[in-house]
């Protein structure tokens, strides 16, 4: 029998808590450690339409990349969306347990796989910390130069989205080293330039750094939040190598709140 439990202790093997960063409530959100475990579901958001999908297919466990209970519940008023999530989940046995930062940072976590889907190689961390191994963010080469609005393209079509911005002066610009940080990394844009990026992809960029950065002559690419969904087979394929005799799927469900007209 797997428990909850034998799959987080495989996951913070993976993820140490550790490497999360400070005040992220990283770990179990909802669930006994004890229940016994057939399927597993990731996911990158715990939404309703996730939490119904995984009552239907009779998940057991669902492995979030973003934390459901981020901010604290206040009380327990089921007219609230938030908390009817939170009853579904244990009214019907489901354990969430969520690796944030910590994924980010691990080793072959998920920047690791966000640049192998970017076609990103030789990478080392970003932000590294003391190991040299763990840290926010990658940064890695192209197999060769191409034009920034190419690879925007190509970025685009990876993570299935309407639309990204991208920030440049010169969008021919040739790039061949790019830096990674999924998630919202506008502030370490700096630390991509002094690195020697040619262009640092990451998400949730402000309105006046994009003027600072095009004052830098640097060049980000924003691909939305979501691209972090790109790590949810990756989560699944762990679990199964883990646990051969689990059921796991990644989870089908569209998390992105943007829609593009």
């Amino acid at each position: 029998m797997v428990t909850a439990a034998d799959i987080i202790e495989k996951i913070e093997s993976f993820a140490p808590k550790t490497l999360a960063e400070k005040g992220d409530p990283t770990g179990l959100q909802i669930g006994d450690p004890k229940q016994s475990v057939k399927k597993v579901m990731t996911t990158l958001d715990v939404t309703e339409a996730v939490v119904a999908a995984a009552i239907d297919q009779q998940v057991d466990l669902i492995w979030s990349h973003h934390e459901p209970m981020f901010f604290p519940a206040k009380n327990l008023d089921l007219t609230k969306p938030q908390n009817r999530l939170y009853a579904q989940l244990i009214k019907h046995d489901i354990v969430v347990y969520a690796s944030h930062t910590n994924l980010d940072a691990a080793q072959g976590g998920l920047n690791d796989w966000l640049c192998q889907a970017f076609g990103i190689r030789e990478t080392r961390p970003l932000i590294a910390n003391e190991d040299g191994q763990t840290g926010l963010g990658r940064i890695g080469t192209l197999p060769a130069a191409v034009p920034v609005k190419d690879f925007a393209k190509a970025v685009k079509d990876t993570c299935a989205v309407a639309a990204v911005r991208l920030i440049a002066n010169d969008p021919n610009r040739l790039v061949q080293r790019i830096a990674v940080l999924g998630g919202d990394g506008g502030k370490f844009w700096p630390a991509a330039q002094a690195a020697g990026a040619d262009l640092y992809v990451t998400a949730d960029l402000y309105y006046h750094v994009g003027h600072d950065i095009l004052a830098a002559d640097f060049a980000v690419l924003d691909p939305d939040h979501h691209m972090e969904a790109l790590a949810m087979q990756p989560m699944a394929d762990l679990v199964q190598t883990w646990f051969p005799t689990l059921a796991v799927t990644a989870s089908t469900v569209n998390t992105d709140p943007y829609t593009y007209e």
